[in-house]
């Protein structure tokens, strides 16, 4: 690699936006992932297409990348590639821990409660009637308990990194051509995972692929389509077609809960896009996050002094320690939902429970920075 890739490499490692955005993208799913929230009205989903997963897949794209192009740029291809595998083990591991906790959690809470309907919410009947079956479909990727699909996605995104980032490192284009190519192919030819019991998976890896290596794209494209990017988001012509776009995403999502806009907008139209198609990724949905990422690095720089303020810390640290973080939105979102429906389920409760779930989601991360630092501390002590 020459050494201008390698500065612009460095230089867009350093960018808190990335951060930033994965911390909302946890907090975005926390909030999604409890049932009846009057609360995750303010999240991504209920403005438009696309939602926190697309945000965290792009932007999981875009991180990994950068991580991983440096490493390769700095210490060798295999080094990277190793790295990466040693990640998707890391991944994996938490997975699973993950997995036999809350299927565990859920059926104790269920058998307590006498609340049998929790089963089915969660999707682990299974484990019911075939606890070890389930359990080796699970160790397998292919069990789907509710609220882990997007980390079994990642996991396999992942997996497939090393090939991609060799892509990407030399043949940038032809990478992202091929991505498209495989978009395409598995929405036409049905392709997708198989899993139990429900045989498919909910987030086809075959299609969300194209969102991961997108972001992949952008982390590395460097100085010459930087300035085309740059001088496109200059043209008043473009800024006005993603903001027209993102309207008109609005009016269609709104119309299902606003009667005003659904007396405007017929009944055939909406039906087009809502429910967006969440399985196969469908490309109004793709447009949708590329017109967001359009507007928001335009008005969102990467040296914006706002990105230091103390408002933004705790979401910033959210994204730096993402991996503890979702694993512990996990737990709080079921915890949360547990309390809305064996207690009063009003909207006060409803704010309480997300803030506190927020605030114990920030306390997780900012437990594991500090961790991790005393343990780099005693690294250096030791070699000293």
């Amino acid at each position: 690699m020459n050494p201008t890739m390698n500065a612009e490499i460095a230089a867009r490692d350093s960018d808190l936006r990335i951060a930033l955005l994965l911390g909302i993208a946890n907090w975005f799913l926390f909030l999604d992932h409890i049932p009846h929230n009057a609360v995750s009205s303010l999240t991504l989903r209920n403005f438009g297409f696309s939602g926190a997963t697309d945000l965290f897949v792009f932007v999981g794209g875009y991180a990994a990348t950068l991580i991983y192009a440096r490493m390769a740029v700095e210490r060798g291809y295999l080094v990277a590639a190793t790295r990466i595998f040693k990640r998707v083990w890391q991944l994996y591991a938490a997975y699973i821990v993950l997995f036999v906790i809350y299927v565990d959690l859920i059926s104790y809470v269920a058998s307590r409660t006498a609340a049998p309907e929790l089963f089915s919410e969660f999707n682990i009947t299974g484990f019911i009637d075939h606890s070890l079956r389930t359990l080796v479909y699970g160790l397998l990727l292919q069990a789907k308990p509710l609220n882990l699909d997007v980390l079994q996605l990642f996991i396999v995104l992942m997996a497939f990194l090393p090939v991609v980032l060799a892509g990407l490192l030399r043949v940038p284009n032809v990478t992202l051509a091929a991505s498209v190519a495989l978009y395409a192919a598995a929405r036409l030819l049905d392709w997708n995972l198989v899993s139990y019991p429900d045989e498919r998976w909910y987030f086809n890896p075959f299609c969300w692929q194209l969102l991961f290596v997108t972001g992949g794209w952008f982390a590395l494209i460097g100085k010459p389509y930087a300035g085309v990017l740059r001088a496109m988001q200059a043209m008043p012509a473009l800024r006005a077609a993603a903001l027209l776009y993102l309207l008109f995403a609005l009016v269609i999502v709104s119309s299902s809960n606003i009667p005003v806009l659904a007396e405007m907008v017929p009944d055939s139209f909406t039906d087009l896009f809502v429910p967006t198609d969440k399985e196969n990724i469908a490309a109004y949905r793709i447009l949708h996050f590329l017109a967001l990422t359009f507007l928001f690095t335009l008005l969102v720089p990467r040296d914006c002094a706002y990105l230091r303020s103390n408002v933004l810390q705790p979401i910033v640290k959210c994204g730096e320690e993402w991996l503890a973080v979702f694993c512990a939105g996990v737990f709080l979102s079921f915890a949360a939902h547990f309390v809305l429906i064996t207690g009063p389920n009003s909207l006060a409760m409803q704010v309480v429970v997300s803030i506190i779930g927020i605030a114990a989601m920030t306390g997780v991360a900012y437990y594991v920075s500090w961790s991790r630092r005393q343990d780099y501390k005693s690294a250096i002590g030791a070699q000293s």
